[in-house]
């Protein structure tokens, strides 16, 4: 019966959106146009490379190059084996949603189980500094060190987030390493595939939850201030950009830029729980972690602010 009445609210969200496309076709015509423009100059540049890359070096078992003395902190920090460890060290250069894709990977290739997979996912939601330090601080905010307070208290919040939780992973912390024959060029092309899969999922996703941010914020007139939380809270980047249009102060710009950035819009969401299709792995403690992960952040922001501004 609760599956009947799910189905019929999907069915009706559906039929209502059918109509406001056709009331608005040219708001829905521009909109997918800008996430296109958006996924060809922004979104494959910063992500692509390491999308390939980050697939060839799990498949050459990355984790075995790691220092042991410097992974051995972090195993014993975060309570994780090995291969989880790689994952992190993968997604503090590549942002998300690598880190969820290369989860996957992991996971299907028998390198972490389900409860690793799960567990890893909450401490391992890094932003592209690239993003924050290049788009958010550069031309959003117009000023560095509004970036690297960004970054350092997106970085600092996720790192505390693993040592709470560390407790909730209950792995014996044994490496499961899989032996790989396949040559560089079998890997090479079948990471192509994958990134090519994972960016037009991106794509998809980026595309409706801006459509659907852009008619409800026409269908309702939203002020500028609703319709800044909106879009942040469906798409991280129409969110942020918005932000910076508002005429506020600067330190509530950094506070709520950085709340964005870590929780990471639903449209973010959804790109991990497509990589969790068909898998026993739980997104739940995903979604808990990005809620104390926005205002672990924002708190530190905030004080940063305080201290170096």
């Amino acid at each position: 019966m609760k599956k009947k009445y799910i189905n019929f609210v999907v069915v009706l969200g559906c039929v209502i959106v059918l109509m406001e496309v056709v009331l608005n076709r040219m708001l829905v015509f521009n909109t997918i146009s800008y996430s296109l423009n958006m996924w060809v100059n922004s979104i494959i540049p910063s992500l692509a490379p390491f999308f390939l890359l980050s697939d060839i070096l799990i498949n050459y078992n990355f984790v075995n190059y790691i220092p042991h003395n410097i992974s051995n902190i972090f195993k014993k920090l975060f309570n994780v084996s090995d291969n989880v460890i790689s994952i992190f060290f993968l997604s503090l250069v590549s942002g998300f949603p690598t880190s969820a894709k290369n989860v996957r990977t992991m996971y299907d290739m028998g390198l972490i189980n389900k409860d690793e997979a799960s567990h890893a996912l909450t401490f391992t939601h890094f932003s592209n500094p690239l993003f924050i330090m290049g788009t958010v601080s550069v031309f959003f905010l117009h000023n560095d060190i509004y970036g690297l307070i960004i970054l350092i208290s997106h970085y600092v919040s996720n790192i505390i987030i693993g040592i709470i939780l560390r407790n909730n992973n209950n792995t014996n912390n044994n490496n499961y390493n899989v032996s790989n024959y396949d040559n560089f060029s079998s890997i090479f092309i079948k990471s192509i595939k994958r990134s090519i899969d994972t960016l037009l999922t991106i794509l998809g996703t980026l595309t409706c939850f801006l459509v659907l941010s852009s008619i409800i914020i026409n269908r309702f007139n939203m002020n500028p201030y609703n319709g800044m939380i909106l879009k942040g809270i469906l798409e991280m980047t129409m969110g942020l950009k918005s932000l910076s249009l508002l005429n506020i102060s600067d330190i509530y710009k950094i506070v709520i830029s950085s709340m964005f950035i870590s929780f990471g819009g639903l449209s973010v969401h959804m790109q991990v729980i497509s990589f969790l299709v068909d898998t026993d792995i739980s997104y739940k403690p995903f979604f808990c972690a990005r809620v104390l992960h926005l205002l672990l952040s924002g708190i530190i922001s905030f004080f940063l602010c305080l201290i170096i501004l």
